[in-house]
């Protein structure tokens, strides 16, 4: 999905951002090995892309989640969002990092379901989270805990809703074309 009024800042990079941009850059290459489209076009802003670093590496380091079960929870929000990048970028993690298995990933790029309980549980929750906006039924909550995840846990979902928020509203905005490292697991919206 993407805006109907792209914006046109040109992606910037060490030697055209700002020395504070240029600063987030450095962190974010020493985070990723690369400076991703996205980040080029989010550092326009330095403190939402050092909002989005610090958040999704305080996500991957501390939510208690597997990385495959991380991977769940990006992807479902970045798919429920509609962001192309997004969910592109998350499968081919899920392929190549975070171990979780091609058919959830394809489940959840296809709005399928998951065959495996725990994670359908997880990814049926975070999807929750962001259609209520935060404000889950005591049901959902229960069937969560039920599921093996912890209240502390819910938190952690919502700092991911937090942190795909600022990437993917920044990616409908400048329609931020995917990195050919992604391409392979490119995904459009039907």
């Amino acid at each position: 999905m993407l805006s109907e009024y792209p914006l046109t800042l040109a992606a910037l990079n060490l030697d055209t951002s700002t020395p504070r941009g240029a600063e987030v850059l450095q962190k974010a290459k020493a985070q990723v090995g690369f400076i991703p489209n996205m980040y080029a076009n989010m550092v326009h802003s330095p403190g939402l892309l050092e909002t989005y670093l610090d958040g999704y590496a305080a996500f991957r380091a501390e939510s208690g989640f597997t990385p495959a079960e991380q991977e769940v929870i990006f992807l479902v929000i970045s798919r429920e969002n509609g962001c192309e990048y997004c969910v592109s970028a998350h499968s081919f993690l899920a392929d190549m990092k975070s171990g979780l298995a091609a058919d959830v990933t394809n489940a959840i790029r296809d709005c399928n379901p998951i065959a495996d309980a725990k994670l359908a549980a997880l990814a049926e929750f975070t999807r929750t989270l962001f259609h209520s906006r935060g404000l889950p039924s005591k049901a959902a909550v229960e069937t969560f805990l039920a599921a093996g995840y912890s209240e502390r846990q819910i938190l952690e979902i919502v700092l991911a809703l937090a942190v795909k928020t600022l990437s993917n509203y920044a990616n409908h905005l400048f329609h931020t074309p995917l990195d050919e490292v992604f391409s392979a697991r490119a995904w459009t919206q039907k």
